[in-house]
């Protein structure tokens, strides 16, 4: 069974060369608002994190139950991704209409947990918001694959940072609405707030997805680089390559360990180091934003190399594997107990690495299943990858509930994403475009 096509790293720099085209000026307004748009969706989903001390306090929730509230929103997140419904509207539909809707749903559950008085409420809106984020991957995907590969690193880079700008930017102004006001007034502002964002996407969107020009643009390409043959690809083919089973496992392990952070460090930060919610909210703000920082330096190195003409399978896997590598440090913190500066510094060695993966996984993804099978491809794969965000906050509560710490969390999360730099070693061998025809 082939995988996929030549790798292109074997066609001459000078013809590469003649294939490279730029993004126009109105498609990098559409990534900026995108990152934007990301930005926003992260704050959205951590505000519950949070905001969960106080939750705790008001509600008498144990460890465990807030674990399982802080999962609620990965539950229609991911089924909705794994069954493919995200992915079917994303290809089928045009894609900046779905991305709109989604993010109106999105927005409303937000502000509704402002309103509420319980935790079926809160559970119920959870639910709702995990509803209209799914979409938002498959969307991104689908507009990235018909970019140019010398600039996907670039774009996957930036709305990755936007997923660590959003916690960042969210933890510092929630953080202060927190000490000024309420956790309710977080959930309104940050609702009610962005829906200004839909009014700039409605007159730069897409109307019909990626614009039927840069298809073929991206198709051309990947034929002329790679010998795509452009036959059409579906989720049955899809789940036979091992190359997708790769990128699925690799990017359930990124996301196991970011998830865990999103979820449990404020609660450990003031629970366990003893900081106030102000200083945990800096200190939570800072680590988010160091990670965008590494994801953003990488992603443009990544687009430096292989415009230059390195190729996207020895750029782009070095930099998710050894990122990985680097991530899985958190295992150290086993050892240095009773040591909060040192564990601080092995954490942001950790995010470091895991901002090297981040900008990369997505672009590869992408490269792997061509325009045409992008926004399915990513859909089946980020459903999956998702559980992680089921699976991080539940079991940490489980251990802090039981061990009385999250300490022995954080290593687990750190061997997570060990295997997540196993799997696209021995899984993902080459980034080239699928030969669907082959399949």
């Amino acid at each position: 069974m082939a995988d996929a096509a030549p790798d292109e790293s074997r066609i001459p720099r000078g013809i590469r060369n003649v294939k490279r085209v730029k993004i126009t000026r109105r498609e990098w307004i559409v990534v900026l608002l995108l990152v934007l748009s990301v930005v926003i969706n992260y704050v959205d989903r951590s505000n519950l994190g949070l905001a969960m001390p106080l939750l705790e306090r008001q509600f008498s929730f144990s460890a465990l139950r807030a674990g399982e509230l802080l999962s609620a929103f990965f539950w229609t997140y991911a089924l909705v991704q794994l069954f493919g419904i995200a992915g079917e509207l994303t290809d089928r539909f045009p894609v900046g209409w779905v991305l709109m809707l989604g993010y109106l749903l999105w927005s409303t559950a937000t502000a509704f947990m402002g309103m509420t008085t319980s935790y079926a409420a809160l559970f119920v809106l959870q639910l709702v918001l995990g509803l209209g984020e799914s979409v938002a991957y498959p969307c991104y995907s689908r507009i990235f694959a018909a970019m140019p590969q010398e600039h996907r690193g670039r774009a996957n880079a930036f709305i990755d940072a936007g997923t660590k700008l959003g916690p960042a930017a969210g933890a510092y102004v929630g953080g202060l609405v927190l000490v000024h006001w309420s956790w309710r007034m977080l959930f309104a502002v940050f609702g009610v707030g962005a829906l200004v964002w839909m009014v700039p996407w409605y007159f730069a969107m897409p109307r019909g997805g990626p614009s039927a020009k840069a298809e073929r643009r991206a198709a051309t390409a990947a034929s002329g680089a790679a010998g795509s043959t452009g036959a059409t690809g579906s989720i049955a083919k899809m789940v036979r390559l091992r190359c997708a089973w790769g990128t699925t496992i690799g990017h359930f392990s990124g996301n196991y360990f970011y998830y865990f952070l999103l979820a449990w460090l404020p609660t450990y930060l003031v629970q366990e180091e003893k900081l106030s919610i102000r200083n945990m909210s800096r200190l939570t703000a800072a680590i988010f934003l160091l990670i965008a920082c590494s994801t953003l330096f990488s992603g443009w190195v990544s687009d430096r190399l292989i415009a230059r003409g390195a190729s996207a399978t020895s750029v782009r896997l070095k930099l998710v594997v050894g990122g990985q590598v680097i991530a899985s440090s958190l295992l150290a913190i086993a050892l240095v107990h009773g040591h909060p500066l040192i564990a601080l510094g092995l954490l942001a060695i950790a995010c470091i690495g895991h901002g090297g993966y981040a900008s990369n996984h997505w672009a590869i993804a992408q490269t792997l299943a061509g325009p045409a099978m992008a926004g399915r491809w990513s859909s089946l794969q980020n459903g999956v990858a998702n559980f992680a965000g089921i699976t991080a906050p539940w079991v940490a509560g489980m251990i802090v509930q039981t061990r009385g710490s999250a300490r022995l969390a954080f290593v687990l999360a750190g061997g997570v994403a060990l295997v997540g730099a196993l799997s696209f070693t021995f899984l993902v061998r080459r980034v080239e475009p699928v030969n669907w025809e082959a399949v």
